[in-house]
């Protein structure tokens, strides 16, 4: 059975990633990239699907035993895990080399004291544990091969293969370090090359930690902000400069529940959001690779905009559902691609024309195009802000006027305003400016209920909505206007549980509510810090630092965010680590220091 989703660590090679639990088993893995099919899916099944555990020895019919200690070392991505035994204690180092050839993922075992005995258990499942390879030795080495995927297994210790999973059973002493890599290739190449497990480490280490050195923000959340920055930089797929929401499919948001996504796409929120905390804390290269990214995604037809694409700019993400896999702690179905790419989701055009207007603004070298992009997205807005639309939850119910998707029309309309009045593009302002006041007016005359002194979710609805959080901080509205604080204080009336997080909207449980689907979720974290970011703006910065630190405390004890919390089960739910969590808490952690709003 999988751990925990806080039990995990995350390593990678900024195109694919790895999750690693306490116990020492690789759970998931995909190879190639991202979105490919995983050789190791057994964090959504069971061990016949696939995993890859090194550590101490252990009975065969006891519990692999957790580690006592685990960090990353200093700012980098390299996990280290250590186990105290009866007969002494052992460390295994964990990372994935920034890719210069095959995909790696190499677990160095370094004897610290006594003599321990250990295991290696590897049991590769092609796409998604449904495939058995063919392995089998290739001039010395041991490879796995099905269909076009070959996994190509290296070690100096001695293996052996029993119930087609290939075990190596040695024990190490203080110094003694024996290395193990796995490498994937397509089958009908050349095999890789031969790993080289030490120069690997190091060539690791100084690349984290020369990116981290870019750095610019330097108050007193470092710590927590260097490790999302270091989690969001994880989850760019570096040859085309797109970022995945997450690494990670159908990890339930409600534990045995049927909302269960697949993550491992580029959202263009999630992604516009992700840039403006990459520009805001020094990273530009980033921020230019991404707005590259963007201009090729929609290129050619930006009229039809999705949400979401592939991390190479695919525009179909067809859905399909894995039924033989029995899902997370038996959460169903487990999905693959996802469904919700061609909704209709109006704010996703305000959030690009926010993060376009943010890179202009910071001094990120011109692009025409870009400025030609906002100009076409701002005309199709012209005709169809005023349309109902799915909304920045996705919901699969029927379409509403959803406020949020209504301001964040606004947003678009109001930085293509500030654009052309900066003399960096040209349209025509004054019918733009007549637009974005028309959008104000509709949004405060429709969208707001006065005698509860505050917005709602969508037109002629009661029901609240924490995307209204957003209100403030996009500037449609000042933080003292009444209406605001109003807004404020029914989320956190109506929408907070009982530890003080913020639900995203109602639910009801066992029947379909406003998004379609029957069941609950956990607390969504993005809203928490939102509701942080807001409780600072209006002056209340002791309670915005509260609460920013009890959010801060949901990390696990590696600085991870998974999309949620469930408040009644006190655990991480959702794709992990999750960029929308990550992100928001960057953006909090730089207006409580601005604010000076911090404790100590």
């Amino acid at each position: 059975m999988a751990g925990r989703i806080e039990d995990y660590a995350l390593i990678g090679d900024m195109q694919t990633a790895a999750l690693v639990c306490r116990d020492g088993t690789v759970d998931w893995l995909c190879l190639p990239r991202f979105d490919s099919h995983a050789i190791f899916a057994g964090l959504l099944g069971t061990e016949e699907h696939g995993f890859w555990r090194l550590g101490p020895a252990h009975a065969s019919d006891a519990e692999p035993p957790t580690a006592a200690r685990r960090t990353y070392r200093g700012d980098s991505l390299v996990l280290e895990s250590e186990w105290d035994t009866p007969r002494g204690t052992v460390r295994v180092t964990d990372f994935m080399p920034p890719r210069d050839g095959a995909p790696q993922l190499i677990r160095i075992v370094e004897g610290v004291s006594g003599r321990v005995p250990m295991r290696s258990e590897l049991r590769m499942r092609f796409s998604y544990g449904r495939v058995v390879p063919w392995v089998h030795k290739h001039e010395g080495r041991t490879v796995a091969v099905a269909g076009p995927d070959s996994v190509w297994f290296d070690t100096e210790a001695e293996t052996y293969g029993e119930a087609l999973t290939t075990y190596a059973d040695f024990t190490v002493a203080p110094g003694d370090r024996i290395a193990f890599t796995i490498s994937w290739e397509p089958s009908h190449k050349e095999p890789p090359a031969l790993p080289e497990p030490e120069q690997s480490l190091t060539a690791t280490e100084d690349f984290w930690r020369d990116w981290v050195e870019h750095c610019t923000y330097h108050g007193p959340y470092r710590e927590a902000v260097v490790r999302s920055l270091i989690t969001l930089k994880a989850l760019t797929y570096a040859p085309t400069g797109g970022i995945v929401a997450a690494p990670t499919t159908s990890l339930p948001e409600e534990i045995g529940g049927v909302r269960n996504w697949d993550y491992r796409y580029t959202w263009l929120r999630d992604a516009a959001i992700t840039l403006s905390s990459l520009l805001r804390t020094g990273y530009r290269e980033e921020a230019r690779a991404w707005r590259e990214w963007l201009l090729r995604a929609v290129a050619g037809d930006p009229e039809n905009l999705q949400i979401m694409y592939g991390i190479a700019g695919e525009r179909e993400l067809g859905e399909a559902e894995l039924d033989w896999l029995p899902g997370y702690e038996n959460s169903t179905p487990v999905r693959v691609g996802n469904g919700a790419a061609h909704q209709l989701q109006l704010d996703v055009y305000g959030e690009v024309t926010e993060a376009l207007h943010l890179a202009h603004m910071t001094g990120l070298a011109r692009n025409d195009y870009a400025s030609v992009l906002q100009l076409k997205l701002i005309r199709y807005l012209e005709g169809h802000w005023n349309e109902p639309d799915e909304g920045i939850w996705e919901v699969r119910g029927p379409r509403r006027h959803f406020v949020h998707s209504k301001v964040m029309a606004w947003v678009a309309v109001d930085r293509t305003i500030k654009l052309i009045e900066s003399g960096d593009a040209d349209g025509p302002l004054e019918r733009w400016k007549q637009l974005r006041d028309d959008i104000h007016r509709d949004v405060c005359e429709k969208g707001y209920d006065k005698e509860r002194n505050t917005f709602t979710q969508s037109y002629g609805s009661r029901e609240l909505d924490a995307s209204l959080l957003l209100i403030p901080q996009m500037g449609f509205l000042p933080p003292d206007d009444k209406r605001v604080i109003g807004t404020i204080e029914a989320i956190q009336r109506e929408l907070s549980t009982s530890d003080g997080f913020i639900l995203r909207y109602p639910t009801d449980g066992d029947d379909e509510g406003v998004d379609g689907l029957p069941g609950d979720e956990g607390a969504f974290l993005a809203c928490s810090f939102w509701m942080a970011d807001d409780l600072a703006m209006i002056g209340r910065v002791d309670e915005a630092r509260k609460l920013f630190e009890k959010l801060l405390s949901l990390r696990n004890d590696l600085g991870l965010l998974a999309e949620e919390w469930d408040p009644r089960l006190k655990r991480q739910v959702g794709n992990f680590p999750q960029a929308f969590s990550h992100v928001p808490l960057i953006d909090t952690a730089l207006r409580l220091t601005a604010s000076g709003a911090y404790g100590g």
